[in-house]
């Protein structure tokens, strides 16, 4: 079974492209999605989280207090290298266990959809690596218009945090253009056959 990652940056449409495979019955592990369960549900991380941030980053029915956490780590970059450091490798097991699931069921692949695929160092794990690509302009466009509470200033704040869109493509084993000029179904639809017939 191929272990496939799906990345891109943000306002590139990866969510979008992720769904499309999911709709061809593709079984796709939402890493950020995945990663806020994971710091709720995992003992040994939830251990290791309250050691480095304290324990009021959970309530008392040991849930997560993102807000305060979030007060804590973001002002502060080491602060956020060493919640990554800890977070990344529990995911990566995580990931491990339910890929194993999805061999065990059958599947001919299973895609990984990560916005930090590369930052993380999680696309060591995989296969290969799908980048959903396009230019800086429509990207920020699109989410200026998906979040109208961000300026843009913050929106290229958050794009300059990210691997560069030249380096994710020349990392990038497949490309899919998300660049309101190609479609995107039919990039999809090849890709698919592809990685389902395993010739990829």
């Amino acid at each position: 079974m191929q272990r496939i990652g799906i990345t891109g940056g943000i306002g590139s449409g990866k969510s979008i492209v992720s769904r499309l495979f999911q709709v061809l019955g593709v079984p796709t592990y939402d890493a950020d999605t995945r990663a806020r369960w994971v710091m709720e549900h995992d003992a040994l991380l939830k251990e290791q989280l309250r050691e480095a941030f304290g324990h009021a980053i959970y309530n008392e029915q040991g849930q997560l207090n993102r807000p305060h956490l979030a007060q804590l780590v973001f002002p502060a970059p080491e602060r956020l290298a060493r919640l990554n450091a800890l977070v990344h490798p529990r995911v990566g097991h995580d990931f491990e266990v339910w890929a194993q699931q999805q061999q065990q069921a059958g599947h001919a692949y299973v895609l990984k959809e990560a916005a930090l695929l590369f930052e993380s160092g999680s696309y060591q794990q995989l296969d290969a690596i799908l980048v959903v690509a396009a230019p800086l302009a429509i990207r920020q466009a699109r989410v200026l218009r998906r979040d109208p509470h961000r300026s843009a200033e913050e929106v290229s704040a958050i794009m300059a945090k990210q691997l560069s869109e030249e380096e994710k493509q020349r990392r990038a084993d497949y490309l899919v253009w998300n660049d309101d000029a190609r479609l995107v179904l039919p990039q999809v639809l090849a890709l698919h056959e592809l990685f389902r017939t395993g010739k990829a």
